[in-house]
């Protein structure tokens, strides 16, 4: 069982930066490859970014690629995104995931524990 924690979301303006932070309890965090997902209102849940168990490998959706970042510290037990040139389209509740698996996995069926998501809010 993995217990996963998301802190840092909040209000920005367009242009700004945030830098979310998801804290796993439980089971050896460096067993899992961790991702970050977004739901927007109305919307499905999307994938953001992933990494691997190690942090050797990254993958981003388009939409994020060169703006935003995904990393770990797996003596810290946490996963981070940072997210730089925010724009209101990254309007959402961020949640961070865990699978158990080595590579990254881009798909939200393959991640069994998620966070209570945090929101991020852009303004124009």
């Amino acid at each position: 069982q993995v217990q996963l924690v998301e802190s840092g979301g909040g209000l920005v303006q367009s242009g700004g930066s945030l830098r979310l932070s998801c804290a796993a309890s439980g089971r050896a965090f460096s067993d899992y490859a961790m991702g970050w997902f977004r739901q927007a209102p109305g919307k499905e849940r999307d994938f953001v970014a992933a990494i691997s168990w190690i942090g050797g490998s990254t993958y981003y959706a388009d939409s994020v690629k060169g703006r935003f970042t995904i990393s770990r510290d797996n003596t810290k037990n946490t996963v981070y995104l940072q997210m730089n040139c925010l724009t209101p389209e990254d309007t959402a509740v961020y949640y961070c995931a865990a699978a158990r698996s080595k590579r990254y996995r881009i798909d939200s069926r393959d991640y069994n524990y998620w966070g209570q998501g945090t929101q991020v809010t852009v303004s124009s």
